[in-house]
């Protein structure tokens, strides 16, 4: 059977179960949302419980929701979490987190040196590559506008 891309298009489309890009949305929105209220009483009782000033509060925060996020991606319970909430999972630092834990859980069979220790960053290693560029060119901007 030799079908062209427009064909194949075609065939997608008319096959393809449809999004509910509503519910998926309000899903996200919620979850997402929970993850911040979360991250917020955290913030709370780490400001009631501890001396610790503002700036370490907020450091034990994202501490705190880094380590459950890849406890819960350790133990294979994240992963059903955002098959239902979607991208609300997925843009917190919990879902950087689940980029970095995923691929040394699926890799560890392979060692620790060729395994975990080569493809442990394969989905973050671009995040952090570019988030630290941007950073870079961002600073040379600001240097150079302030000697203007």
């Amino acid at each position: 059977m030799d079908i062209n891309k427009e064909e194949y298009k075609q065939y997608v489309k008319k096959t393809a179960p449809k999004s509910p890009i509503f519910k998926n949305c309000c899903l996200a929105f919620v979850f997402g949302g929970g993850i911040c209220v979360l991250g917020q009483l955290l913030f709370d009782l780490y400001q009631n419980v501890t001396s610790y000033d503002k700036d370490n509060c907020y450091a034990l925060v994202s501490i705190t929701l880094i380590f459950l996020a890849a406890l819960l991606t350790g133990i294979g319970v994240f992963d059903n979490i955002a098959k239902y909430a979607g991208a609300g999972t997925l843009v917190p630092v919990t879902g950087f987190a689940n980029s970095v834990v995923s691929p040394a859980i699926d890799t560890k069979a392979e060692g620790f040196i060729l395994g975990v220790g080569a493809k442990i960053f394969t989905v973050a290693g671009p995040v952090i590559l570019y988030g630290i560029l941007s950073g870079a060119v961002y600073g040379v901007i600001l240097w150079i506008m302030e000697m203007v």
